[in-house]
């Protein structure tokens, strides 16, 4: 488990671009570290019409109890039930309570990510409208994330799902996302407290939500994680299939692309295409040995086909790696991403210089 540095910054985000921060009266973003509320809440609601009410009333009494102010992002993922008149019954009477609806259901990913951009917490917590996630959890991660964690994950105990459609894939989509982030977080999918500006700063794609440890963990951030509990849905049906497992995989062959090799797929790509390579050319010695010492036929072997395709295919793989890293270079260029993440920033006391102790080189050339 990493634990995070003395005196760590609490907003030491990846990137400074002030997304999700609300407009000062001069039409810019506040200064780095200002936000209107402590804690923002985003829960995607799909067709959870039996859950909004009671994951209203008890959030509510959670975040009451904790002291802080907060925001309640309930983000409406092309519901076709109630769950959109509930939502603005309530968003008329609780003033910290935000509606954000989808044109069209987008996914749970896009729901979260549209809740987090629409977020103005110096923390955010993702978390399940069903109370799969219990909202009396969430003080705990708050408390937990104060300390200076950049994320706090819960993980979730005596999980009540089915054996064999959630839990085993479950332990084995984690296993397989420690094992290719080196994140030592044992429940990716669990409830999250997240420093906002980090949060806001992640450009999620569909299924990342997933990933999000793993993706902070990337970035240098500091992560840890707290049990909580795990009781059975409120109301209504899992929108949760084994078909999902299959997404699951490629996101985790996804992200050990990603991680390795220092995320230079040429390395990658170059190092099969080196051995395949190889492998064709010993292929090929073999060949004319027995051409030129025992007469035998080449042209017509199988193993001469073979070691032909293996050098196509070690020029396309090389080839691939190539391309892969020209649209790594230019997509790094075009978001701005850093491969790095500043924690904390010192600067010694330096008096100022005395007059005329400049050299030449370095004295404003206005004197």
């Amino acid at each position: 488990m990493s634990r995070p540095a003395p005196n760590c910054a609490q907003n030491g985000s990846a990137a400074q671009t002030g997304a999700g921060r609300p407009l000062n009266p001069e039409g810019g973003w506040p200064p780095e570290g200002s936000w209107p509320v402590e804690v923002s809440i985003i829960t995607p609601m799909h067709n959870e019409e039996l859950c909004v009410r009671e994951f209203h009333r008890r959030i509510s009494a959670a975040l009451k109890g904790l002291g802080a102010s907060y925001e309640i992002v309930l983000v409406n993922d092309g519901s076709t039930d109630a769950t959109p008149a509930i939502i603005r019954e309530l968003a008329a009477a609780d003033p910290h309570l935000v509606g954000v609806f989808l044109a069209r259901n987008r996914g749970q990913c896009t729901a979260i990510y549209a809740g987090i951009q629409h977020s103005r917490g110096k923390y955010v917590v993702i978390m399940d409208g069903d109370l799969q996630h219990p909202p009396e959890e969430v003080p705990s991660l708050i408390e937990k994330i104060r300390e200076g964690y950049d994320l706090v994950k819960g993980v979730r105990q005596k999980r009540q799902e089915s054996l064999l459609l959630r839990r085993i894939p479950s332990l084995v989509a984690n296993y397989l996302m420690r094992a290719t982030s080196k994140c030592d977080v044992h429940d990716m999918g669990g409830l999250s407290c997240i420093q906002g500006d980090l949060a806001r700063s992640l450009k999620l794609r569909e299924g990342q939500h997933r990933l999000i440890p793993a993706l902070v963990y990337g970035q240098g951030g500091a992560v840890c994680e707290v049990p909580t509990s795990a009781p059975p849905r409120f109301a209504g049906k899992s929108h949760y299939g084994i078909g999902r497992s299959v997404d699951v995989l490629f996101d985790i062959v996804l992200l050990w692309f990603q991680n390795s090799y220092k995320q230079r797929p040429v390395y990658l790509f170059g190092r099969i295409s080196l051995w395949l390579f190889l492998l064709a050319s010993l292929t090929m010695c073999w060949l004319l040995y027995e051409k030129i010492f025992l007469g035998e036929h080449m042209g017509t072997r199988p193993p001469f086909m073979g070691a032909v395709l293996f050098y196509l295919a070690s020029l396309g793989f090389m080839s691939t790696g190539l391309i892969l890293e020209l649209l790594v270079n230019t997509y790094d260029v075009v978001s701005g991403n850093m491969p790095y993440k500043v924690r904390e920033i010192v600067r010694g006391d330096f008096p100022d210089p005395a007059p005329g102790s400049l050299p030449d080189s370095l004295a404003d050339p206005r004197d």
